[in-house]
Order: C-alpha cells, then sequence, then structure tokens
C-alpha cells in the first residue's frame, strides 16, 4: 500500500473534524500497584453502616487496599495505643464518627487522635452535586481548618465553684502552617482565591496573630487572590452568596462552623468528603462533623447516607496515588446523584444504605 493511500483515512478524520483523543495516564513507579494496608475505624452510630458501604466498594472495584479494622467507641477514655500505632505504621486511615459525650470532663477521641498524630489540617470540600437541587448554584467551597489548638486546645479550668476560664491559644507556628497549607492547596488545585476567616477585630493578639501568619504567606504566592473576612459576617455571606468563596483558612472553632454551614449549603453533610492530614498521617471521614454519628432511627432501618464516606475514600485514594480508582468510585457515585433514584432520606428519598451502594456499583465502570 502506497504512502498516500495509508494517510487516506487520516485526512478524512481532519476534514471532518474529528480527531483521536488518547488520555494521558497518570504513569506509576515500579512496585506502586502493590496493596496498602489502611487502618478502619467503624466508629458509633452510622459509622459502621457507611465504612462496611466503602469496604463492599473497594472489593468490588478490586482496589489495592486492604483494612485493618479496630473498634474504637467515643465513649473509651483513649484510643488505645494498638490502634494508634496501627495508624502510624500504615499511615493512612479511614473513620467513622465517634461519639463526644457532652460534658462530664470526658475529652473527645477525635480531638485526642489530631494531636497524637499532629492531623493539623482538617480539609472539607463543599460543592453542589448535578442532580441535588438546592438553594445555591456553583457553590466549590474549600474549607482548611486548623485542627490541633485555638478552642479545642483543651485547657479549662474552674477558677472558684462557678467560675470556669477556658483558654485560646494560637501561636505563630501553627498558625503559620495551616495558612501555608491553605495557599499550597490553592497553588496545587488551580485555585484562585483564599479567604482567611477571624474575630481579630476583637481577639486582638489571639486572631490577630492568625492573620498576620496568613499576610505573610500570602506574599509568597502573589498569583492567588488573598482576603479576610470577619466570622461572623463570613456565616452571613455563606449563606446569601456562598460562590463568593473558594479556599478558606480558619483557626479551629471558627472552621467547624463554617464547614458545616457551608456542607448544608451545598447538599448536606451526608455528601460532603473530608479528611485530616499532617506531615505524615492522613485520617479520612466524613467532611462535616453535624451528622457522621447519626440518629439511632437511621441505624435501627439501615438508611444512612454513605456517600460522604464514599467520596472521602476516593479522596483517601487519590492521597494513597491510586487516581484512576478514585476517579471510577467518584465518577459512579455522581451518577447514582445525578440519576436520583436512588437517594436516602436527607436527600429526600426512601432508599436504604445498601440500596445506595449497590446502585453505586452498578455504575463502577
Amino acid at each position: 500500500m502506497s504512502t498516500s493511500r495509508r494517510s487516506l483515512p487520516l485526512l478524512k478524520t481532519l476534514i471532518t473534524g474529528k480527531t483521536q483523543t488518547r488520555t494521558v495516564t497518570y504513569m506509576p513507579r515500579p512496585g506502586d500497584g502493590a496493596p496498602r494496608p489502611v487502618t478502619l475505624i467503624p466508629g458509633d452510630g452510622i459509622g459502621p453502616l457507611a465504612t462496611n458501604a466503602v469496604e463492599q466498594v473497594m472489593e468490588v472495584m478490586h482496589a489495592p487496599v486492604y483494612f485493618e479494622k479496630y473498634e474504637v467507641h467515643g465513649d473509651m477514655k483513649r484510643v488505645p495505643q494498638e490502634v494508634i500505632d496501627s495508624i502510624k505504621k500504615n499511615k493512612v486511615c479511614l473513620k467513622g464518627g465517634l461519639r463526644t459525650p457532652m460534658g462530664g470532663g470526658v475529652s473527645s477521641l477525635n480531638v485526642q487522635l489530631r494531636k497524637e498524630l499532629d492531623l493539623y489540617a482538617s480539609l472539607v470540600n463543599c460543592c453542589n452535586f448535578p442532580g441535588l437541587p438546592t438553594r445555591h448554584e456553583n457553590v466549590d467551597i474549600v474549607v482548611i481548618r486548623e485542627n490541633t489548638e485555638g478552642e479545642y486546645s483543651g485547657l479549662e479550668h474552674e477558677v472558684v465553684p462557678g467560675v470556669v476560664e477556658s483558654l485560646k491559644v494560637i501561636t505563630k507556628f501553627c498558625s503559620e502552617r495551616i495558612a501555608k497549607y491553605a495557599f499550597e492547596y490553592a497553588y496545587l488545585n488551580n485555585r484562585k482565591k483564599v479567604t482567611a476567616v477571624h474575630k481579630a477585630n476583637i481577639m486582638k493578639l489571639a486572631d490577630g496573630l492568625f492573620l498576620e501568619s496568613c499576610r505573610e504567606v500570602a506574599t509568597k504566592y502573589p498569583s492567588i487572590k488573598y482576603n479576610e473576612i470577619i466570622v461572623d459576617n463570613c456565616c452571613m455571606q455563606l449563606v446569601s452568596k456562598p460562590e463568593q468563596f473558594d479556599v478558606m483558612v480558619t483557626p479551629n472553632l471558627y472552621g467547624n462552623l463554617v464547614a458545616n454551614t457551608a456542607a448544608g449549603i451545598a447538599g448536606g453533610t451526608g455528601v460532603m468528603p473530608g479528611g485530616n492530614v499532617g506531615a505524615e498521617h492522613a485520617v479520612f471521614e466524613q467532611g462535616a462533623s453535624a451528622g457522621n454519628v447519626g440518629k439511632e432511627s437511621l441505624v435501627e432501618k439501615k438508611k444512612a447516607n454513605p456517600v460522604a464516606m464514599l467520596l472521602s475514600s476516593a479522596m483517601m485514594l487519590r492521597h494513597l496515588q491510586f487516581p484512576s480508582f478514585a476517579d471510577r468510585l467518584e465518577n459512579a457515585v455522581k451518577r447514582v446523584i445525578l440519576e436520583g433514584k436512588y437517594r436516602t432520606k436527607d436527600l429526600g428519598g426512601f432508599s436504604t444504605t445498601q440500596e445506595v451502594v449497590d446502585a453505586v456499583i452498578a455504575k463502577l465502570d
């Protein structure tokens, strides 16, 4: 066959405007496909239902992960040392919600984990999903929250009977590293703006130090717009014009409030993924803390929403450098949401957890 005849199909393709496309694939290093151990903490309430959903989907996908499962519950005095050792060994953990007792001097195991592993950055991605109607459109907010100090320092004492003092601790070191993480995240993910949330008009020294740190880091990223907003105005702006926000960096308590508010605006806490990361370890869980344990009725009827945990596990797969598995899982979840046939009660449906899981498995490529 002559060269001119061999080139005819290519010419026809070019003339008709149809060009062949080839995906630029992720090129792993030798050995990257070896299965990775992940510490699994099902937790309390709806946690076991949600984490079991992840186990089922991972098995069907033949994802290169296997779980080391541990029973941890919020009424324990401490996270068992064997669990801490497992996370330190594996570097990665998937966790259901842990119920924190109200008052009584019992410390939160969630806070214990963050401090023990120095998981200084919490990340919650709050965005609209096609097919899931919400009051606001074009919401795509990433809340990055300092995770180890502030009002969660746990420094409380009774000065005299009837008078309790609770200390809020803000340090230059922790403020700088969370600001660096926020700007680095924005830079690596092609985000355009970072907003620092504060109350420096009242807490001039503590929140003032946080703002000072953010401003210093912002000068090193001239391509990313930087602005600041007082936390009470932030809450009002979130519920009125959430589309104005991109990446938000916050001290500890404000981040919890902002993340849960943003999650509610974008579609509910049952669909928002999240994780906590430090220099060495990462723990992935439902992004917004509100509802991560759930009501007993959801557990009894097996109707908990597994979407947030499934999407958090997709974040985990990307963290482990398994992007194609993450894409398959995330796309399957989004197709189920778009189709709208299988939804739990919080999304306006009547499906059980297992029905949603089965629908996601059916949509896997």
